[in-house]
């Protein structure tokens, strides 16, 4: 069955009638119509009229459901059912303290869901898009063998170390992005503000420029003129290079290897996918869900195009009766520590164990890199810096110093 989107949330105008016969009116957060009439007849309000209207951007993004609220769900689910308290209560007793009208209502469906007797791995495919097909699937294995704690507990460990390891990978790109950023932007500023005054004093001299002033002045000049026409075909080159990436798998593995090849920032990237990979195929198949239905998965959730291929690959293999450990090593996507760890999993029938191994190994290095990243990427950052807003300032100084010269 195909996974309907979860609707937009809107805010609902209403005019009713209530118990003791007298108008009433209100506002109210909800997804559809159907959900405000529901709400209100619980307060035993008559509903006349109701009138959609769209909510801000500030409710919007502050009542959405992030990735960090279903890993808090799962977590509470896990805890809750541990002690007992039944799956419909768990979930109605979590919708209640929830501050988010969002989440309020993605629960309610689940619930009544569940109250009508539909598996809750059915009613979270139906109901959400926020659930993806490994956490349905980890659900649904957990019905079959009875242990919805169990596997509650699972998830929610797996989905905190996975958003454990996408923050430091966050924490990886942010500080070189920034210092980016910000030197394009000095930069800009100082050939559009800067050096157009400079200019203007240098022409009073009369003297003739160094070659260097020469060329930064021109450049300069483009900037200023045709600072539009970069900018159109900045964003048409993006456009076009999406829209290249969408179509043309070969494309997307091109760029993808091309990404985890950059110097540093590509060997966090490579250490985070393989980790990743490593922590989803082990809580599946530990899980109770067949090899080649977790590779499946794993693959949907790799994150990294380059990866997702190579796991496709290590499936189809694996289904024609080749060991894993030698369909990884086909791919020639992962390292030799990764395949010799594997190939022990398979001889002594505790894959799921080395592969936990393998995360935990994988995201310990993501988290020393990132913890030395600074010390590792400060050298480089700072002779870019020197070398693009230095020459700048380099090049408006040079006449200064070539007339101090001539006057001494």
């Amino acid at each position: 069955m195909r996974q309907r989107s979860t609707p937009q949330l809107s805010n609902f105008v209403w005019k009713g009638i209530n118990c003791h016969g007298k108008r009433v009116s209100g506002r109210i957060l909800a997804m559809t119509e159907n959900d405000v009439r529901k709400k209100l007849s619980e307060q035993h309000i008559q509903v006349r009229k109701t009138k959609k209207y769209r909510i801000s951007v500030f409710t919007r993004l502050f009542h959405r459901i992030r990735a960090k609220d279903i890993t808090l769900l799962t977590r509470q689910l896990s805890t809750m059912l541990t002690t007992g308290v039944p799956l419909v209560q768990a979930l109605k007793i979590i919708a209640s303290h929830h501050s988010k009208v969002e989440m309020k209502l993605v629960l309610s469906l689940i619930s009544q869901g569940v109250e009508s007797g539909t598996p809750i791995s059915k009613t979270l495919r139906n109901t959400s898009t926020y659930f993806d097909s490994l956490y349905i699937d980890l659900v649904k294995t957990g019905e079959q063998v009875g242990n919805l704690a169990g596997i509650f507990d699972r998830l929610a460990t797996y989905r905190e170390k996975s958003e454990e390891l996408k923050s430091k990978v966050i924490k990886a790109l942010i500080y070189p992005i920034t210092v980016l950023l910000v030197a394009l932007g000095v930069s800009y500023l100082m050939l559009t503000l800067v050096i157009p005054e400079f200019e203007s004093m240098f022409s009073n001299l009369g003297a003739e420029l160094p070659w260097f002033t020469q060329q930064v002045l021109k450049l300069s000049h483009a900037i200023q003129t045709y600072s539009l026409v970069i900018v159109f075909i900045l964003i048409l080159s993006f456009i076009v290079f999406r829209t290249v990436r969408q179509k043309s798998l070969a494309f997307r593995l091109k760029t993808s290897r091309f990404g985890l090849k950059c110097p540093v920032l590509g060997a966090v990237l490579t250490k985070a996918a393989i980790a990743k990979f490593s922590r989803t195929l082990a809580t599946s198949f530990s899980s109770g869900i067949p090899i080649l239905s977790g590779l499946k998965t794993t693959a949907k959730t790799a994150g990294i195009v380059y990866f997702e291929y190579a796991i496709d690959e290590v499936q189809n293999d694996i289904a024609s009766g080749m060991p894993m450990h030698i369909a990884m090593r086909n791919t020639e996507a992962f390292p030799e520590m990764v395949l010799q760890m594997v190939m022990i999993g398979e001889e002594s029938g505790k894959l799921d164990e080395m592969l936990n191994k393998i995360a935990s190994i994988y995201e310990l290095e993501v988290d020393n890199t990132v913890d030395n990243l600074g010390k590792i990427l400060e050298p480089l950052l700072i002779l870019f810096l020197g070398v693009v807003v230095g020459g700048l300032v380099i090049a408006m100084y040079l006449p200064i110093f070539n007339l101090m010269s001539v006057l001494g």
